[in-house]
């Protein structure tokens, strides 16, 4: 089933200077007949203090992977932030959309022991409450580009969906969403340099436009003062493994109980496979992990801007001490709130269509609560703040 717009897709502009993400000369807004299908994981905060925190970065890759799968096709744009989703999709793909948010929402609750939002907004409410949504692509990889969201309308409209407006619920018991694709093999990744950071900063006002770009670029050129941009995933750092969650979770997603047996035997020889095949080179399959890994390490979302800038990277302390620094001038000046999150390692969940074709996709998240955590200390901050002129 294809819901394209064609020629809207194809008309997103597409960069690859991440540096440029806040100029909206590289962004196209929805058209005004398209929907946002919205996805928050209700209390991750307390999944992540019981150490479940790879299973929240699963259950909003797993909505990602649902719709993508209802609609057809992969190049939907998308923004993955930890604990949900926002997804861009036109009108005529909402029935089979609203289906499979119910479906996974089912699944997410049954399979993972999480309780999911999933909504609906309408692109046309979103301009009634005065935002908008502006998407751009960045182009992370020869294989692959990310969507980038500005405008206001996604944080909108995922703060209405918190307040329980335009709620879908879930479908009944045993109702399981297509989920093919959805990959969770990696262990969690070490850092490299120090820590892996997490990193939100949202920009306070309209007037503040020019310094926060100017912000932008400077924690951008401080986070890749190494040369790779702060990349938290590295291929000749990748070691295959499968973990006994791993298994039991993809295998969940894969087939319901009763059938799970035969997925996890197929996933470990498919595992055995890609051992072999990085071990010797060889292409086994039409398959050929050292390739694999190093598309897998192009092909990765560690930063983005989706009504803010967010970013995972593999940085020192000394780096950290100088973004900071720089995050909290701009705060004090009234140019952004932020957010950050340290933690020894990146998480790592994968949309995997096919292990032949180059256009993969690998969400990073921080794997001590990342995105969901450095969030919480920015709503902290923003409390403080008008508390402080109340």
């Amino acid at each position: 089933m294809d819901h394209a717009t064609p020629d809207f897709l194809a008309e997103i502009p597409v960069f690859d200077a991440f540096e440029d993400v806040v100029n909206l000369d590289h962004y196209r807004p929805l058209p005004a007949d398209w929907m946002l299908a919205v996805a928050d994981v209700v209390s991750s905060g307390v999944a992540i203090r019981n150490g479940r925190y790879k299973m929240v970065n699963m259950a909003g890759a797993s909505v990602i992977t649902a719709v993508l799968n209802a609609l057809g096709r992969h190049d939907y744009p998308f923004v993955f932030g930890g604990d949900g989703a926002v997804i861009a999709l036109p009108g005529s793909g909402a029935a089979a959309v609203r289906d499979a948010l119910a479906a996974v929402a089912r699944w997410i609750a049954e399979d993972l022991s999480l309780e999911m939002r999933v909504a609906l907004v309408p692109v046309a409410d979103v301009r009634k409450a005065g935002r908008d949504v502006f998407v751009a692509r960045l182009q992370s990889s020869p294989d692959l580009t990310f969507a980038m969201l500005a405008g206001g309308g996604a944080a909108w409209a995922e703060a209405r969906v918190k307040a329980g407006d335009y709620a879908i619920p879930a479908a009944p018991p045993g109702t399981r969403a297509d989920l093919t694709g959805l990959s969770c093999r990696w262990n969690p990744i070490e850092a490299r340099n120090g820590q892996i950071v997490s990193v939100i900063a949202v920009q306070r006002s309209a007037a503040a436009a020019a310094d926060f770009a100017r912000l932008v670029a400077d924690v951008v050129a401080l986070a890749g003062s190494r040369g790779d941009g702060g990349a938290p995933i590295e291929a000749d750092r990748l070691v295959p493994s499968l973990s006994r969650a791993g298994l039991d979770a993809e295998a969940r997603a894969l087939a319901p109980e009763g059938r799970q047996g035969m997925v996890r035997l197929r996933l470990l020889f498919q595992f055995a496979m890609t051992r072999l095949s990085k071990a010797t080179g060889l292409t086994l399959g039409g398959f050929n992990a050292r390739r694999y890994l190093r598309e897998l390490a192009r092909n990765t979302d560690f930063r983005k801007f989706d009504d803010g800038l967010k970013m995972t990277i593999d940085i020192d302390q000394a780096g950290l001490g100088k973004i900071e620094a720089l995050l909290e001038d701009a705060a004090a000046r009234g140019v952004c709130d932020y957010g950050l999150h340290s933690q020894p390692s990146a998480l790592l969940t994968c949309i995997v269509p096919s292990h032949r074709r180059r256009d993969h996709m690998h969400l990073v998240d921080g794997g001590g609560g990342g995105y969901a955590i450095a969030a919480q200390h920015m709503k902290a901050k923003i409390a403080a703040r008008k508390a402080a002129v109340a």
